[in-house]
């Protein structure tokens, strides 16, 4: 199931790493998260080549990709806030770039702190407001439904933002957990390794690995790109966290048995002190990866009743992790 030639070896390694995995995962660990991601792209532009179809597009859109996982309020949630924030730090530099501190220069006194009477620079309300989020309204959320929208109170906040918290806060606290303990080395590290992308500065080798030409083609533009970028990366933190969830049960399960390797049903022995070391920690399996794999699988393809008929002939879809 591993790709023959891996492509994102070292990228993979980073987030498994920020995901929890401390250990140093196999070429084949990695080969075959590798092969599942690559498989989940395929999947996600397929699927969105079909909507676009039906909604008379011949071209690939934000809102298709948005359309696929629209039933993961957290995901979507998430999504959502990166894309407010990337548009948040286009406008930033734009307004850097044509000058915006010269203006502002223009309009302060700098050795009295005050404003120049009749001057007509922008005032730090306006720059609150340019470099303010932007909500982004999807075609079949009910504020799409009017041409006037509320003004939004400060103070307000959004019932998807409530979950895409709540999880959010979750891997923080166990980010926090694992970080407390690190040097200053190590730390740099772990920052470096949260950086990783399939995507970042790699948009030519991405188009390649998940073969645009072959499975779309309309030429996907910069936002298309940062989606999937996005979504990869949770896909290998999602994996990554549910093999270990595996990986703890198996070990446990060679704790209480004695072990795979153990032909008689003795009871282990009490550890003494003349013991030898214990093995350090072994990192997560291809085996690992791939009950994930299926259990995710599972999660998401819920049995039905059988009806019979051509539908029951029918190849079951590939879940979006």
């Amino acid at each position: 199931m591993a790709e023959k030639n891996p492509k994102y070896r070292l990228e993979i390694q980073q987030m498994m790493f920020v995901s929890g995995e401390s250990g140093d995962p196999s070429a084949e660990t990695t080969g075959i998260i590798e092969e599942i991601v690559r498989q989940q792209v395929v999947e996600i532009l397929t699927q969105c080549n079909e909507t676009a179809i039906r909604r008379g597009s011949r071209s690939i859109g934000v809102v298709d990709l948005f359309f696929l996982i629209r039933k993961d309020i957290a995901k979507t949630a998430r999504l959502k806030t990166f894309l407010s924030w990337k548009d948040v730090r286009k406008t930033a530099k734009d307004t850097d770039e044509k000058g915006g501190d010269a203006d502002i220069g223009a309009g302060d006194d700098p050795i009295a702190g005050g404003e120049v009477p009749g001057a007509a620079g922008p005032t730090v309300g306006d720059a609150a407001k340019r470099n303010k989020r932007n909500k982004i309204i999807l075609p079949w959320d009910v504020q799409s439904f009017f041409s006037e929208q509320v003004p939004e109170r400060e103070d307000e906040e959004d019932d998807d933002e409530g979950e895409q918290n709540e999880a959010t806060l979750e891997r923080l606290k166990a980010a926090d957990e694992r970080t407390k303990d690190m040097t200053r080395e190590e730390y740099v590290h772990w920052s470096e390794c949260r950086q990783a992308s399939f995507t970042f500065r790699k948009g030519k080798r991405f188009r390649e690995w998940a073969g645009f030409g072959i499975h779309t083609d309309s030429k996907p533009n910069d936002d298309i790109i940062d989606i999937l970028g996005f979504l990869t990366f949770e896909m290998v933190q999602t994996l990554t966290e549910e093999a270990l969830k595996v990986k703890a049960e198996d070990d446990l399960h060679k704790s209480k048995t004695g072990g795979e390797d153990s032909k008689d049903k003795k009871r282990k022995r009490e550890t003494s002190l003349f013991d030898p070391p214990k093995e350090g920690h072994a990192p997560v399996g291809p085996t690992h990866v791939q009950e994930a794999y299926r259990r995710l699988q599972k999660k998401a393809n819920k049995p039905k009743v059988w009806m019979g008929g051509q539908k029951a002939l029918q190849r079951t879809k590939v879940q979006l992790i």
